[in-house]
């Protein structure tokens, strides 16, 4: 991997999956499971633009 292509989302990443495989076995697959549905819910929601408060 590039390190200028990086990015402070790519680091943000590789530090909470370093979170994850921390925890014990038992407690992965809930924490992977919800990073999931975070990566998921960014990348449908990319095309809506942002709402204003208000």
């Amino acid at each position: 991997m590039n390190t200028e292509d990086e990015t402070p989302l790519d680091d943000a990443l590789v530090s909470t999956l370093a979170v994850i495989e921390g925890q014990p076995l038992e407690s992965r697959a809930a924490a992977y499971g919800q990073l999931h549905e975070q990566l998921r819910e960014g990348l449908e929601g990319g095309d809506v633009p942002p709402r204003v408060a208000g």
